[in-house]
C-alpha cells in the first residue's frame, strides 16, 4: 500500500473515525482503525455497537489495506507538520512520512477485523445544521443511568414529512419536531437511538449540507440498525430495545397560567441565584404581574434573591425547579423569549420559545417536573 494525502484531510478523517473507537475494547483488534486505499481512502472503526467510515481523496500508487492502533494514528496525524503525508506499508509495519517527520506503526491482523454492518436502506434526508440543532435540544433530557437503557435513548418517530425526537430521564422531557424529505411520502418508522451516539453523530455530520438517514425495515437489511451519511462520512448504530414511555400523555393539553421572560436575563439570573443552592436544592420562582422573583437558599444557609421583568397571564404562582434542569431547557429553546406554561405548582411545567406567530405550536417543548416546596 502506498498513497499520498493532504495533512489536514488525513487529520480530519482520522479524528472523525477515532470517535467510535472503544475505550476498553473487548478484543484487541477493535482498538484498530481499518485503512483501505484504492481510488479513495476509506477509514473505518467499529465496536460492535457503532460503526464509522469516512472516504476522502488520495493519490494512490499501490492499493492495499492495513489495521493500526486508531488512537495512536489519531494522535500522530493531529501533530504532523503542515506538509503532504506519504503512507506506505512494509511487511507488518505502516510508515507515515510528513516533511522531515517519520513514524512507524505496527499493524494488527486485518483478517481478524470484523466486517462493518451494511447500511440500512435510505429513508430520507434532512438539513444537517437543523438536524444537529434538533438532536442537541433533545439529547439533554436523556437519562445517564445505563441500568435503564431505554431512558438513555432518543425516540425517533417518522411519519411522512415529520420527524419527532423525544427523550426523558423521568424528571424532564424534551420533544422536537422537524420536517424532512422522505424517500416515500407514506414512510413511517420508530427507532430508539442511544442519545450519546446520536448527539455525537449529528454534530459531526454538519460538513455536508444534508444528512441521509437510513433505517432497517422489519426482517430486511439492517434490521435493528440506524444509519447516517453526509459529507463523505457514514455511521451506523444499533438501536436500543424496550418500550419508550408514552410521552405525549405527559404533555398538558391546557394550562392555568403562562409567563414570559427574556431568555438571556433569565439564564444569567438563574446562574447567579443558584450559586447558593446546595446540591439538589431548588431555585424558587415567584411569578406575579410584571415580575418574577428568583430565590435560593433557606434561613439556615446562604441565600440569594433577584427580580426580573416578566409578563404573566393567569394567577400568581410560586414554583420551584432543579436549577441545572431549568438551565438546560433555557439554553436549548433557541428563542429570545422564554415562555413557561404551568397548571399548578406541583404539576409539570412546559418551557418553550415564543412561537413566530401567535397561535402556532412551538416545534420544541421542554417539560420539567417542579420540586415540591416545603411549608
Amino acid at each position: 500500500m502506498k498513497f499520498r494525502i493532504d495533512r489536514d484531510a488525513l487529520a480530519d478523517a482520522v479524528a472523525w473515525t477515532a470517535r467510535t473507537l472503544p475505550v476498553r475494547p473487548p478484543v484487541p483488534v477493535l482498538a484498530g482503525m481499518h485503512i483501505e486505499a484504492s481510488d479513495r481512502l476509506k477509514l473505518s472503526a467499529f465496536d460492535y455497537e457503532v460503526s464509522a467510515q469516512v472516504s476522502t481523496d488520495i493519490d494512490t500508487e499501490e492499493p492495499g489495506t492495513a489495521l493500526v492502533s486508531g488512537r495512536l494514528l489519531a494522535e500522530i496525524s493531529r501533530s504532523l507538520p503542515p506538509h503532504p503525508v506519504e503512507v506506505t506499508t512494509d511487511g507488518a509495519k505502516v510508515m507515515l512520512r510528513c516533511g522531515s517527520a517519520k513514524f512507524t506503526l505496527l499493524t494488527m491482523p486485518v483478517e481478524d477485523y470484523p466486517t462493518l454492518p451494511e447500511m440500512p436502506p435510505a429513508a430520507g434526508a434532512v438539513g444537517s445544521d437543523e438536524f444537529a440543532a434538533a438532536v442537541a435540544q433533545v439529547a439533554i433530557a436523556a437519562g445517564k443511568d445505563d441500568t435503564i437503557p431505554m431512558l438513555t435513548g432518543v425516540r425517533v418517530e417518522i411519519e411522512g414529512e415529520t420527524v419527532t425526537l423525544a427523550s426523558t430521564d423521568r424528571y424532564r422531557l424534551a420533544v422536537r419536531e422537524l420536517h424532512w424529505k422522505p424517500e416515500r411520502p407514506d414512510f413511517s418508522a420508530v427507532a430508539l437511538v442511544p442519545a450519546r451516539t446520536l448527539a455525537d453523530t449529528a454534530k459531526s455530520l454538519t460538513a455536508g449540507a444534508e444528512v441521509s438517514i437510513a433505517l432497517g425495515g422489519t426482517g430486511g437489511t439492517g434490521e435493528g440498525m440506524i444509519g447516517f451519511e453526509g459529507g463523505g462520512r457514514r455511521t451506523t448504530s444499533r438501536l436500543l430495545d424496550g418500550d419508550f414511555v408514552k410521552y405525549r400523555s405527559l404533555l398538558p393539553s391546557e394550562y392555568a397560567g403562562l409567563a414570559e421572560v427574556q431568555t438571556s436575563q433569565f439564564i444569567e439570573a438563574v446562574k447567579r441565584v443558584s450559586l447558593v443552592a446546595e446540591r439538589n436544592t431548588p431555585v424558587r420562582l415567584s411569578f406575579s404581574q410584571g415580575e418574577v422573583v428568583l430565590e435560593a437558599g433557606t434561613g439556615d444557609e446562604a441565600q440569594a434573591v433577584e427580580a426580573l421583568e416578566a409578563t404573566l397571564e393567569g394567577d400568581d404562582i410560586d414554583i420551584a425547579f432543579n436549577p441545572g434542569f431549568l438551565l438546560d431547557g433555557l439554553s436549548a429553546i433557541g428563542s429570545d423569549v422564554a415562555r413557561l406554561s404551568f397548571t399548578t405548582p406541583t404539576k409539570p411545567a412546559v418551557l418553550t420559545g415564543k412561537p413566530p406567530q401567535d397561535g402556532e405550536n412551538p416545534n420544541y417543548r421542554y417539560l420539567i417536573m417542579p420540586v415540591r416546596l416545603s411549608g
